[in-house]
């Protein structure tokens, strides 16, 4: 097992490599705008799986699949002369969907954005149906609150909490009532 640094390093070799043998070796006519977007090599070094988008429609992008699937050969081998490696890593292409899935992600928030633009405009002119606020708040009488000050409601029989003495309160109590 190789450490996953060494993964990660042969990955981004693998697809530098594959990246410039497409543009430059592989004459197939079928193979479109092909990016090569990612690549994964297993931690034993055995597959790499390489993540490739195309630019144009779904006939280009399998066309594109079939010339990546008859050059996997040839795309193989440039890898072994150029890394050097004992066992070159079997290589597999797959679509990257990550574009598909931000486009949807990106046309489903501009819905988003119009539905909040179209909202903020039916609610320009418009007005509370009943009060602005419609929670209950409880009313306050101005006369109770004068006639009442400076009495207490609370009976205190000289406790801290109301009837249940303090270690303090307790320990000054023994002290009196002891002879």
């Amino acid at each position: 097992m190789a450490d996953a640094a060494r993964a990660r390093k042969l990955a981004v070799r693998i697809r530098q490599i594959v990246s410039a043998t497409i543009e430059m070796q592989i004459k197939d006519p079928r193979l479109g705008m092909v990016t090569i977007t990612d690549s994964r090599v297993t931690s034993d070094l055995r597959e790499a799986t390489l993540f490739y988008t195309v630019y144009g429609d779904a006939e280009a992008v399998a066309d594109s699949a079939a010339a990546l699937a008859s050059a996997t050969g040839v795309l193989r081998s440039t890898v072994g002369k150029q890394t050097g490696i004992k066992f070159v890593p079997t290589l597999e292409f797959i679509a990257d969907v990550v574009p598909d899935t931000a486009r949807e992600l990106e046309e489903a928030l501009e819905r988003a954005r119009r539905a909040d633009e179209e909202l903020a405009r039916a609610r320009e002119g418009a007005a509370y149906a009943g009060d602005a606020d419609p929670y209950r708040k409880p009313a306050l009488d101005d006369e109770d609150d004068e006639g009442t000050e400076g009495t207490t409601d609370d009976v205190t029989d000289g406790t801290a909490d109301g009837g249940v003495p303090a270690d303090d309160e307790l320990d000054t109590h023994r002290q009196r009532s002891t002879p």
